[in-house]
């Protein structure tokens, strides 16, 4: 049991960091793949989530979700950050969600299926689809204002567009990513973790 409890807070201080240092270096938390950003951030929150449960995965999530609140403020990511990260709902809420949404999908899932790797892919879709449909549906409902538009270099009338194809170019990018290299990580990781 202890060994379990020690390796369990081993594997969520590594997590976290790598959640820390993803966010500071731009080439390991986004990746430009032509036209688009990719983010490899959330891909973390699921593997915390899966290897290590819900809560731990919602504790990952949220210390990037505070790492991006913060940096709104003294240190911003991108011109569209001042504008919308400085709300906790849009910047913090929606990644502990990533690991709670992708744990639970795959506590779910692991009891009715035989093979892990199945309920791992799915969860990683559900945790990626949780932060592309929070953050840019928070983005709509709180912040549907000509200066957020103009970031997106839409007008106003526009900005449901301008989200929804970021939804289709960025967020469907990055569920793909999510469910290829999350298993890949994920499964010798509990594996590890099951033979202690």
């Amino acid at each position: 049991m202890r060994q379990r409890s020690t390796y369990r807070l081993s594997i969520l201080g590594i997590l976290t960091a790598i959640i820390v240092l993803q966010d500071f270096i731009p080439m390991l938390g986004n990746i430009p793949i032509g036209p688009l950003s990719l983010t490899t951030l959330h891909i973390t929150v699921i593997v915390a989530a899966i290897v290590l449960g819900p809560v731990d995965g919602a504790i990952v999530g949220g210390v990037w979700g505070v790492l991006t609140w913060v940096r709104a403020f003294t240190f911003p990511s991108s011109p569209l950050a001042p504008l919308v990260f400085v709300n906790p709902l849009v910047s913090v809420v929606p990644r502990i969600f990533i690991g709670l949404f992708a744990g639970w999908t795959f506590m779910l899932l692991a009891k009715w299926m035989h093979s892990k790797a199945a309920p791992m892919v799915i969860a990683s879709i559900i945790g990626a689809l949780t932060n592309t449909v929070l953050v840019l549906g928070f983005i709509y409902l709180f912040y549907h204002t000509p200066a957020v538009a103009k970031a997106y270099g839409v007008n106003v009338d526009n900005l449901f567009k301008a989200l929804s194809a970021i939804f289709v170019t960025n967020g469907i990018a990055e569920i793909i990513l999510a469910a290829i290299i999350a298993p890949l990580i994920a499964l010798p990781l509990r594996k590890l973790n099951h033979g202690k």
